[in-house]
């Protein structure tokens, strides 16, 4: 993992100059309560060890406001806090790999592409190679104009590793620009289709809530309340699309884009996503306690063995052009067939699945 990598001491330091390099920059929510530096930074490095925190502090590598501190300092609101080591960070040069990759439209200045789940779109934390940047690297390879390794030119926006759908990435700095300013002013236009657990009352819904790494799993994200002052505002409207009683599926459209943003909101809500591991949706939430019932969702884990959660369209206005540009993007196999299934069930069941479902 990139954190432990670099929070291991080298075995040889020919630098005799004492220059320190940074390679971990956070700041401190405006609502921060006090915390010790080494678990607020364990929480935000999930995979660097406390203990390898508490040794790099001894070294005299974490800084807050620009001075070295001690594994005890308390951090507080506004604290800039800083992860200097003595050499320069890993290099993470990203290199051009010949990898399926579905381009959905392409010309000069941007390129939309439907991600298949299971792939990293961006090298770090152990996936230096096999993501979609390194894919991407390969099919623009003969475009001297572009540079991987350059941040003014590539992707403008992430999904998660195992959610499927579509990106757009800009080809030329100009295009990175407008389509950056376009998300920042929230004029794009983004859907999701997802299957989530329970029979949501309403046709439709706001969540609003900000979003924040949860202290108890780094790995995992947790909503706070908006006037907290803790993590980053967020915004997702969600519809009814089809509802089959013990699971919904919906449409969520986002307001802001960020990690985890629909997993946790529903979550939140008391809707997780199904098949989602990381935020409880891989356990019968709904439904009957029958062998038949439980070997139904088996095969529907088995089917779909990811959070069931699609980018199905993607609008922004062409930075060149200036002509609305939207996109639509087919549900893949596997959630294709989990839908199926659970259409399947609703029309083979004798149970009201509305009546006897959770809410």
């Amino acid at each position: 993992m990139i954190e432990e990598d670099i929070l291991t001491p080298p075995i040889e330091d020919d630098d005799e100059t004492g220059q320190l390099y940074e390679h971990f920059r956070f700041v401190a929510d405006p609502g921060q309560e006090p915390q010790r530096v080494d678990k607020f930074m364990c929480e935000k490095l999930p995979h660097s060890s406390r203990n390898r925190i508490q040794k790099a502090a001894d070294a005299g590598f974490v800084h807050v406001n620009e001075r070295p501190v001690k594994s005890n300092y308390k951090v507080r609101p506004n604290d800039v806090v800083t992860l200097m080591l003595d050499r320069p960070r890993h290099d993470t040069s990203i290199v051009a790999e010949d990898l399926p990759l579905n381009v959905v439209y392409e010309d000069s200045e941007v390129m939309v592409i439907n991600k298949e789940a299971g792939m990293v779109v961006h090298p770090g934390a152990g996936n230096f190679t096999g993501t979609l940047v390194n894919a991407i690297a390969w099919h623009l390879r003969d475009l001297k104009s572009y540079d991987p390794n350059d941040p003014e030119v590539g992707l403008v926006h992430r999904i998660d590793k195992d959610t499927s759908g579509l990106l757009v990435v800009a080809k030329t700095p100009q295009a990175k620009t407008s389509l950056g300013l376009q998300f920042f002013n929230k004029t794009t236009h983004r859907s999701y289709n997802a299957l989530v657990w329970g029979n949501l009352t309403e046709d439709e819904g706001r969540i609003e809530g900000n979003i924040a790494r949860d202290p108890k799993d780094r790995l995992r994200m947790t909503v706070m309340s908006p006037d907290s002052g803790i993590g980053k505002e967020a915004v997702t409207h969600w519809r009814v699309l089809e509802r089959f009683g013990y699971v919904t599926l919906v449409e969520c459209r986002l307001e802001t884009g960020r990690t985890h943003q629909i997993r946790a909101h529903m979550k939140h809500i008391g809707h997780p996503l199904f098949g989602d591991e990381r935020y409880g949706g891989m356990e019968i939430l709904r439904g009957e306690r029958s062998a038949t019932y439980k070997a139904f969702i088996n095969n529907c884990f088995k089917a779909c063995s990811r959070q069931a959660l699609h980018a199905r369209t993607l609008g922004f206005v062409h930075p060149k052009t200036k002509q609305q540009m939207d996109f639509t993007s087919e549900w893949p196999d596997d959630f294709a067939q989990l839908i199926e299934k659970w259409r399947g069930y609703m029309k083979g069941t004798t149970r009201d699945t509305f009546s006897t479902a959770q809410q």
